[in-house]
């Protein structure tokens, strides 16, 4: 509930990361988790928990890796934190939070009622919209090691 975990963050990265650089081939995790400073063992069941929900596809092989599953627009934030959450089980720590009846009549529906304004804002932020921020930011050629056409729209 209102927490982004690390590792959501983190996965957050990797994806607008693939949105960068996985023009011609498609993006390693070990690559990602050195460009990005992130743990790879942050990574590696994470993507494929994004690969079996249909955001990421994984590529096989010696130059395989990781490419998103659809255009860049057609994927929203809201989707990998809602993904991500699950994994990360915040609905727990929210049930230990608010336990009295003042935080189960009062707190917990603010909490609840904040959770769901900031996932409806984050389903109007697309991996295209990051993506664009990224190149005006100037990080998504950074991002790209000097690779070309990694913004070309998928």
């Amino acid at each position: 509930m209102l927490h982004l975990s690390k590792r959501t963050l983190y996965v957050l990265e990797a994806v607008l990361d693939i949105a960068c650089n996985a023009r011609p081939n498609p993006v390693q995790s070990r690559d990602i988790a050195k460009r990005q400073g992130i743990p790879q063992r942050y990574l590696e069941g994470a993507m494929q928990h994004l690969v079996r929900a249909g955001i990421l596809r994984g590529v096989r092989g010696p130059k395989g890796g990781y490419r998103l599953a659809r255009e860049r627009r057609r994927i929203t934030v809201a989707e990998i934190v809602r993904l991500m959450e699950g994994l990360d089980g915040h609905d727990e720590d929210m049930a230990e939070l608010a336990g009295s009846p003042l935080g189960q009549a009062v707190v917990r529906p603010l909490w609840q009622e904040l959770h769901d304004d900031m996932l409806a804002r984050l389903e109007a932020v697309s991996v295209e919209d990051l993506f664009r921020q990224a190149r005006q930011a100037g990080v998504a050629d950074a991002a790209n090691s000097g690779k070309q056409g990694a913004d070309f729209d998928i």
